[in-house]
């Protein structure tokens, strides 16, 4: 599917994978295995930024995954996000939803939040947020009409 359906029918806190369709290729060849791996992997969907504009430029509708921590003994000290518009030429899936019940912690109310935690219950989230300083957070839990596969030109957005 497209990064606009992603955008557009698939919640905060799934699991996403992109892929431009090329091979891997052979680890040998480091820089083209980091650009390979650039325009193929996955994430944790955190955001959706609705086309916003700037002066006279008209920036388009774009999704934020969350690729990964990196830190040791508990702590973070590099949070890795990658930001794709939806006009790329790239394949997404959905490959993962949150499951029902659980309760996705977002920085702030809004369209424009971003999913900063994703905890099993109403009660983790909250013990979660005591221990992490967000005074705007906003807690959502995940319903059936948030997690229910839509269907798309004859297929279905999983």
């Amino acid at each position: 599917m497209s990064a606009q359906l992603i955008y557009d029918l698939v919640p905060l806190g799934s699991i996403v994978t992109y892929s431009d369709g090329s091979p891997r290729p052979p680890e040998r060849h480091r820089k083209k295995v980091a650009a390979w791996e650039n325009r193929n992997g996955g994430g944790s969907l955190i955001r959706k930024q609705a086309e916003t504009r700037v002066g006279s430029t008209t920036l388009p509708a774009s999704i934020a995954l969350h690729k990964g921590d990196y830190g040791s003994h508990g702590t973070i000290v590099l949070r890795v996000h990658q930001t794709f518009s939806v006009n790329n030429d790239l394949k997404f899936s959905a490959k993962e939803r949150p499951s029902i019940g659980t309760v996705l912690v977002l920085d702030r109310a809004g369209d424009d939040s971003e999913l900063i935690h994703l905890a099993a219950n109403r009660m983790a989230a909250e013990e979660w947020l005591t221990r992490h300083g967000y005074p705007n957070a906003v807690l959502q839990q995940v319903t059936a009409d948030t997690v229910a596969v839509v269907a798309v030109e004859g297929r279905t957005a999983a």
